[in-house]
């Protein structure tokens, strides 16, 4: 194929979304048509991503003012965006629905703050600071116990000192969003190719940059310019590329995301069941986890904060973490692990020996202060080769918006002085306090097989 000026690696958030933006200001079909995705799953599925789920949790309150200012700006796209609401929208065009024509649900949430933790405070100053304060709205332990049906009455409540409700906040059709995105992003001219990295290619001719990748059929794509929007697999994809470099560990891409996974327990109610259930906004307890309303089809997904690594050491002696092959097989002590979480926030889920009826290992780039890396390689051997990863498991919900960013990234243009350096190559010492630092594992796979 002739060569590309844009090759995005990867069909999940960062990638989708960047091929819509880049797609949006092309000046025609024709330039459009020089962007391509390569992902290893043919369209429009796409099981192995962490964005491949059945929802995803959309909200703004974050400890961070930079994350709860993109949360509220998301949420905006989330409600107006005509791809994002085929139905409310019936000339955008798009041709692809998710169930219903609706991907988007204002649940609201309701926060439980862990004893002794700060969170809760922080982000009422930034909601404060923002202006947005009026959107909280605090509860007593009595109220979270009976209202919505009372579906909270047997939760364990002890490890937290303080609730609160934000009726801004919800859930997305995940799958269903990221697939009207890239329909919307093929309509408007990028090519969508199916293909498993084999390694990165440099730019034989004059030395300087990367000229593309090989797949493991051999077919050989380049592009001016290569994007990885790789997730858990950004180190597997850049490993031979930095072995051809001899690039020292420190500068490798796994000093600055890992792979990290976590165990997600789904249980189909019944009709009645969903009934009931249908009442829960989104729960989060803390740190620990969280509980999505369950879907159409009655799915109620359960996740915990307990995270680990898959590393493995590669021919040439690196250490580097991966995901494992088979998402759907949970070790025995994963699920020991999960089942305990939901017996302490909703054991009548279990009653009578119940168990649940799917588990699933979700797998996502995570860096050490859950900053994402959005920023071109650091290395001048490398000036055309970019980075759009390390969502740290709670980058779903910038879907409509992040790659509008990672364009200007591609561009040369700024973000602002704050997005730059919170989203540029980290420093090999980072001891910035984390946004989402309950998930940075602390576990390898194999402790729980």
């Amino acid at each position: 194929m002739s060569q590309q000026k844009t090759l995005i690696l990867g069909a999940g958030i960062f990638g989708v979304s960047t091929a819509l933006h880049l797609a949006r200001v092309s000046s025609s079909p024709e330039e459009a048509s020089r962007i391509t995705i390569l992902d290893r799953a043919p369209f429009p599925e796409n099981s192995q991503a962490a964005s491949a789920d059945i929802n995803k949790i959309i909200r703004a309150d974050y400890s961070s003012p930079l994350y709860m200012e993109l949360g509220f700006e998301a949420i905006h796209a989330w409600k107006n965006d005509p791809v994002l609401n085929p139905v409310s929208h019936s000339n955008s065009g798009s041709g692809s629905g998710a169930v219903g024509g609706k991907v988007y649900t204002q649940s609201g949430w309701i926060a439980l703050d862990e004893k002794g933790s700060d969170v809760p405070v922080r982000i009422r100053q930034n909601f404060k600071d923002g202006g947005y304060d009026s959107v909280i709205t605090d509860m007593t332990e009595t109220q979270v116990r009976q209202n919505w049906g009372g579906v909270l009455s047997r939760t364990d409540l002890s490890p937290f000192g303080s609730y609160y409700y934000n009726p801004s906040a919800g859930w997305a059709d995940a799958s269903g969003a990221l697939r009207l995105m890239l329909t919307e992003a093929i309509r408007l001219g990028v090519k969508y190719e199916v293909g498993e990295v084999k390694r990165v290619l440099l730019n034989t001719e004059d030395g300087k940059g990367v000229s593309g990748v090989e797949t493991e059929t051999g077919t050989i794509l380049r592009a001016e310019k290569v994007l990885l929007a790789t997730g858990a697999w950004t180190s597997a994809v850049m490993s031979s590329l930095e072995n051809e470099l001899g690039l020292p560990e420190d500068d490798r891409v796994e000093k600055q995301v890992s792979a990290a996974g976590v165990c997600v327990a789904h249980f189909q109610l019944s009709e009645e069941e969903k009934a009931v259930y249908d009442e829960l906004p989104v729960l989060v307890y803390g740190g620990q986890g969280e509980v999505i309303p369950p879907t159409e089809s009655g799915i109620l997904k359960f996740t915990s904060s307990t995270s680990f690594k898959n590393t493995t050491t590669t021919p040439s002696g690196q250490n580097i973490s991966i995901p494992v092959p088979d998402q759907t097989i949970t070790p025995q002590g994963l699920q020991k692990d999960l089942i305990s979480a939901v017996r302490s926030r909703l054991p009548q889920l279990l009653d009578a020996n119940r168990k649940p009826d799917f588990y699933r290992l979700c797998w996502d780039s995570i860096s050490s202060s859950q900053h994402p890396l959005i920023t071109r390689h650091p290395d001048t051997q490398l000036n055309n080769l970019y980075f759009a990863v390390g969502g740290s498991f709670h980058f779903y919900k910038f879907l409509p918006t992040i790659g509008k960013y990672v364009v200007n990234v591609l561009g040369g243009v700024s973000n602002g002085d704050v997005k730059d350096k919170a989203w540029g190559w980290k420093p090999a010492v980072d001891n910035e306090r984390g946004v989402h630092a309950s998930l940075i594992p602390k576990h390898e796979f194999r402790d729980f097989v």
